[in-house]
């Protein structure tokens, strides 16, 4: 018997509902520590399938998911929302839906990144941060002389050897 397992991701907690032979049943909710979905992927059978959408903390829990079961799906939100427009929305629904949908092969879902892959993203972004606050306090450097009617920097960069000599003397 083929079963599917919901989950609709929060911060804090997912609800969880299983599909199978076309029904849906509510299994409650779990918290979302590694602690708390370790010992869940325990309850769960290596041929069991989990969908959830795409959150911020989706990619963690597909990774402690997946060791305990065959697949984990990861859900495109937007298109998602696009297929099962529902009046009544709630966690239960959510999770259900997606499910369903899964069951069904109907989920639009996401590429996910391999570990080097998402590794590269963050140090890539962090790169990204840093310039860009780099940028502010040069920007703040020179906001502060403009304020004190100091001249312009007689050479090409404030931040570079000569400019950051003229800036100490």
């Amino acid at each position: 018997m083929r079963r599917v397992i919901g989950i609709d991701v929060h911060r804090t907690f997912g609800q969880v509902v299983f599909w199978g032979n076309g029904r849906l049943r509510h299994a409650g909710r779990i918290d979302m520590t590694r602690t708390a979905l370790e010992g869940f992927g325990k309850t769960l059978l290596a041929s069991d399938e989990v969908v959830l959408e795409a959150t911020g903390n989706s990619v963690a829990v597909s990774r402690v998911l997946a060791l305990f079961v065959a697949r984990v799906t990861i859900a495109n939100p937007l298109q998602v929302k696009a297929i099962a427009q529902a009046h009544v929305k709630t966690d239960k629904i959510d999770a259900g839906t997606l499910a369903s949908l899964q069951a069904a092969g109907y989920l639009p879902q996401i590429w996910t990144p391999d570990g080097e892959t998402e590794r590269k993203r963050r140090l890539v972004a962090r790169r990204y941060q840093i310039m860009r606050h780099r940028t502010r306090l040069k920007n703040e450097v020179h906001s502060i002389l403009h304020a004190h009617l100091i001249p312009k920097c007689p050479h090409a960069d404030l931040f570079n050897a000569r400019g950051r000599a003229w800036l100490a003397a």
